[in-house]
């Protein structure tokens, strides 16, 4: 039986490399369905550029890892169908600014009219840097009042503009917080550094988890029918598992937390994530990008369950 199209004509998303592993290719919105989307884009990044390579290096690994979890015991491949997109475009300009500019606009023309709640829609949204998750985040919390945002990351990005940018990646959950109602709250762990303001405000509003039961405890008792979105910066992993990111910080996550987390996040209401920072050029063995493929299978699959 065919899928209800929500909305259709989406011709400017460009064609990616390749189709996500059992994902199929579109140019619609469909009702009940998960879709996946990439942003290419590093215009900010202060410290090693390359995660504009990510959206498409993810895809392009993705049929080389199996399509069964263990962990989940789900496989990709026998559940509802799922749908990329492929990646935001980003205009004609070479200025940065005016880059990500074209891109969240066109994000947010695609997906203002479109009621995700209603309509069982999801996003998974692959990166580029930490930037590229405002209009996603932004999108999800006006919709959603009562948000649950969770923020895995080596860095509290709380800072209200770097090197002059406003919305640059060090800055991603300041901005998410203009958009912030009563009803919304924020989870923040793995966070390993940041500015002594930064922490100054975590602390004080009580965003940060500080050790792995902490965190846990806190994402358990998350009503079961609250919407829960996830931003996940990879450089929440320790770079001795994953060192293809741009700006790593030793002291992080493993794999195994990580599914700890997915396990849980299976039984709650997660409408949607977002997955930033792989910078595939970074780590020329390409074990990072298989890393960043195997945290994105998990994801599709409860997403899309």
């Amino acid at each position: 039986m065919s899928k209800e199209i929500v909305k259709g004509d989406l011709k400017d998303f460009k064609t990616p490399s390749t189709v996500y592993d059992f994902a199929t290719e579109a140019k619609e919105i469909y009702r009940d369905s998960l879709h996946i989307l990439g942003f290419e884009f590093d215009g900010t990044a202060c410290f090693r550029k390359g995660t504009k390579e990510g959206p498409d290096a993810l895809r392009d690994v993705s049929d080389g890892i199996e399509s069964f979890s263990p962990y989940l015991d789900m496989d990709t491949s026998e559940g509802k169908p799922f749908y990329d997109l492929g990646n935001l475009p980003l205009g004609d300009s070479e200025d940065a600014k005016e880059m990500w500019q074209t891109a969240t606009d066109y994000f947010f023309d695609v997906f203002n009219d479109i009621n995700l709640k209603k309509d069982g829609i999801k996003l998974l949204t692959l990166g580029g840097e930490h930037s590229i998750s405002y209009a996603p985040i932004a999108t999800y919390l006006k919709q959603y009042p009562d948000l649950v945002l969770i923020h895995l990351d080596a860095h509290a990005d709380l800072r209200d503009g770097y090197e002059g940018y406003h919305y640059s990646h060090a800055s991603i959950i300041r901005r998410s917080l203009d958009h912030f109602q009563e009803g919304h709250e924020l989870i923040q762990y793995g966070i390993r550094s940041g500015t002594k303001e930064e922490y100054e405000w975590m602390r004080e509003n009580k965003t940060i988890k500080t050790s792995r039961a902490e965190f846990i405890e806190s994402v358990e008792k998350i009503a079961d029918d609250r919407p829960v979105y996830l931003t996940l910066d990879l450089d929440y992993f320790d770079p001795s598992f994953l060192p293809g990111t741009g700006t790593p910080e030793p002291g992080g996550e493993d794999f195994h937390s990580f599914i700890k987390l997915i396990k849980i996040l299976r039984n709650k209401n997660f409408v949607g994530c977002d997955v930033v920072e792989l910078s595939p050029s970074i780590d020329q063995s390409g074990n990072s990008d298989v890393f960043a493929a195997k945290v994105v299978r998990e994801l599709i699959l409860i997403l899309n369950k």
